[in-house]
């Protein structure tokens, strides 16, 4: 036995995952109000509410930036790295980027082993390495609740960039991971969940969106997003809000990890649900989807997939590229991209 075997890094943090970021109406409202400087090479800044900045260097070159850190999610010190970066480089893949240069981000406590620290950074490197990027620093300090995440620099071409605002009636969307990581991390904290539901929610999170958006660039693709912290929910008011549509969502379709619907029936559920709910149902008509649904589709996930708005046209074939990719775990049209019409933005069948 190592000496990281006896150290529970969940049981170190009150809040999992993304599961501890700030909702998103506290979020807006902390910065409505910050001076923002106005600079033409800033095609996307802060403001817009979107995954990453964009910054435009040439005609076909801009750097696409973003940080992600969080308290453990996983009690494995290799796995809780891993996972804090895959989800730290999924805002570039959402962005249609390549990320390709990362800093470390780490706050530990003092009396964590090294060995702990070592296998924390370990995962870290490993998925960026796979992602065929470099971490060439970072800044770590001294805390009670460990945390670890990247700060992540990546390119794209600003033609050819994605955001979360460009979703067009008509646009089909399409998600590429299995829901319900969330509610797996919270019934695993609570000893509830089976090893088997661990270790696939993980492998889920430790997906890098890399493969996703490899097959997403090359299709008529007008926006995406990956669903993290504020649900699927939280994420898909986001791309209607900014692309001023409405969104027809097909809960059917969306596949659910094992037993999710049972412990979101049983109340298990991670804090974040209720503040992504308070921010999103109001733009929501439920329909006839049950409760423990809605709180499903509330939830936050860690390291979730990426929702994208296509063509019509162009969507069987997306889905058909990303099903032959053996390395995307999941994907399927689950709605639709709608003219809004006054009411909801968002309508769950």
């Amino acid at each position: 036995m190592g000496a990281h075997d006896d150290v529970k890094l969940t049981k170190l943090a009150e809040c999992a995952g993304c599961g501890a970021k700030v909702g998103a109406g506290q979020l807006a409202a902390l910065l409505s109000d910050l001076d923002v400087r106005k600079d033409p090479n800033l095609l996307v800044g802060f403001d817009r509410s979107d995954d990453a900045a964009v910054y435009r260097v040439t005609d076909d070159l801009a750097l696409v930036q973003t940080v992600d850190f969080f308290p453990p999610i996983a009690d494995d010190p290799y796995t809780y790295g891993a996972i804090a970066a895959t989800n730290a480089l999924s805002d570039v893949y959402a962005m249609g980027g390549e990320p390709k240069v990362a800093l470390n981000v780490m706050a530990v406590p003092e009396d964590m082993p090294s060995e702990v620290v070592h296998e924390i950074l370990r995962g870290g490197y490993e998925k960026v390495f796979e992602a065929g990027a470099s971490i060439v620093g970072g800044h770590s300090i001294y805390d009670p609740e460990p945390k670890y995440g990247l700060a992540v620099t990546g390119f794209v071409n600003p033609t050819r960039m994605l955001t979360n605002s460009g979703a067009r009636p008509g646009d089909l969307l399409v998600y590429t991971k299995p829901l319900g990581i969330g509610e797996t991390v919270t019934a695993a904290k609570g000893d509830l969940a089976n090893r088997e539901d661990v270790t696939r929610a993980e492998g889920l999170m430790m997906t890098l969106n890399r493969w996703a958006r490899d097959v997403m660039v090359e299709h008529d693709v007008h926006a995406a997003t990956d669903v993290t912290g504020f649900g699927m929910l939280g994420h898909l008011l986001e791309m209607a809000q900014g692309a001023d549509v409405a969104i027809m969502l097909e809960t059917g379709a969306v596949e659910l990890l094992p037993h999710v619907l049972e412990w979101a029936q049983l109340g298990i559920l991670p804090a974040g649900m209720y503040r992504n709910r308070h921010f999103a149902e109001a733009e929501v008509a439920v329909g006839s989807v049950s409760r423990e649904l809605q709180d499903v589709l509330f939830c936050p996930e860690t390291s979730g997939g990426l929702m994208i708005a296509v063509a019509p046209g162009d969507a069987d074939a997306l889905v058909a590229d990303l099903q032959a990719d053996g390395r995307v775990p999941f994907a399927d049209v689950v709605g639709e991209v709608v003219r809004p019409l006054g009411g909801p933005r968002i309508t769950l069948s």
